[in-house]
């Protein structure tokens, strides 16, 4: 499980829920100034999650983002919600992950009228791609309740402004319709969240939206069934990609005088022969360990080899039943695939089923840091 939480922000109490509910043990975490987090792990996955309800417009997100950020040290920062949709093709309980964000109400009035100024975050390349990776995977809705269609998930621009629109023939409609026609869906606090993320540049940031309502037609009042639906939907979606998220960003520096630094936790110095290692050292961060080891291969051909015996016997010792020694060896054998490609596409789809391979056998912790080890190098090749 990753020591770094992701951070989720909700506006309303009925997506807080839908979060909440994916959540084990949740504990409170009182923030100095009044904000309460609830913290727990996320069922069935790897990280741990740090859960706000702030409300909603643009500026308390920017502000309680923030705070989040400076308390937590998140590996990432997803805001989860309801929004309208604006383009057609979306249906009540779609999910719209934003690949950039408009904050539409920017501009300048004089008297020849309205002359806008918006200002545009884009979602990063990396969080964007293991977003589309989820979406084609389609195991993400997993948990949803049987018998509820499977919701589809669109990606591009959000629009988020400071009012709530209920008019088709509106001039702000108008407006909207003329300057922002790309705009999948309109909310009110995904530019204060975009804001924050950009403020700190290392930090993946999403804004996960499920479809509560049509903004661009008039409709009858939204059934209360579809405001949970859409929440259940977009909650489903941002816990998987929470978790990936945490795993990609895994070991990374965590803002430690030693992760600041770019030194390892763990620095190991291993003897052979007859030498010797001693340790001097003013201050030491991360573990030492004294003794003799074995030195972990380089090669990843080598490492996935070794990784196998280790597998067989940790069948044989009972520690691994036969379907998930079975569901491992498909991973590897899907590793030993791209690693004969040796290229950089290769390289990442290894790590993929390396990936795939360590979660399944999260429960045995010699076998995950040794799949830990060989991500690292595999990730040498990507």
């Amino acid at each position: 499980m990753s020591r770094r939480p992701v951070v989720i922000l909700t506006a309303l109490d009925l997506e807080y829920q839908a979060i909440r509910e994916k959540l084990v043990d949740p504990s409170l975490h009182r923030h100095a100034q009044g904000t309460h987090f609830e913290v727990g792990g996320l069922a069935g996955g790897r990280c741990r999650v740090a859960l706000a309800q702030i409300g909603s417009g643009n500026q308390s997100a920017a502000v309680l983002a923030e705070r989040a950020i400076q308390e937590f040290a998140p590996a990432a920062l997803l805001f989860v919600g309801l929004a309208g949709a604006l383009a057609p093709g979306i249906v009540l309980g779609d999910v719209v992950v934003a690949t950039h964000v408009y904050a539409y109400h920017g501009g300048k009035s004089d008297d020849a009228g309205f002359k806008s100024r918006p200002r545009v975050w884009e979602t990063s390349h990396a969080v964007e791609q293991i977003a589309q990776h989820i979406a084609r995977g389609r195991s993400w809705p997993r948990d949803l309740p049987e018998g509820d269609p499977i919701p589809r998930v669109h990606f591009g621009p959000i629009a988020a402004g400071e009012v709530v629109l209920k008019s088709t023939d509106s001039s702000h409609a108008r407006w909207i319709d003329e300057r922002y026609n790309d705009a999948k869906a309109i909310e009110m606090e995904g530019a204060g969240v975009a804001q924050a993320g950009h403020l700190n540049r290392s930090l993946p940031v999403a804004v996960v939206r499920g479809i509560s309502n049509r903004a661009d037609r008039v409709e009858p009042p939204v059934h209360e069934r579809w405001l949970w639906r859409a929440a259940a939907n977009a909650a489903a979606f941002a816990a998987v990609l929470a978790d990936e998220l945490a795993d990609d960003v895994a070991g990374e520096p965590t803002g430690g005088p030693a992760e600041r630094s770019g030194m390892p936790e763990t620095v190991r110095n291993i003897a052979q022969g007859n030498a010797r290692v001693g340790v001097q050292a003013g201050t030491v961060y991360g573990g030492i360990r004294m003794g003799s080891e074995p030195i972990p291969p380089d090669d990843p051909g080598e490492a996935l080899a070794d990784f196998r015996a280790h597998l067989r016997r940790a069948r044989s010792d009972g520690h691994l039943d036969e379907d998930t020694y079975e569901a491992v060896e498909a991973e590897l054998t899907a590793a030993d695939e791209a690693l004969a490609t040796n290229t950089p596409q290769g390289g990442k789809k290894l790590t993929l089923a390396l990936k795939k391979a360590r979660g399944l056998i999260a429960d045995v912790p010699a076998l995950a840091a040794e799949a830990e080890n060989i991500i690292a190098l595999a990730r040498d090749l990507s």
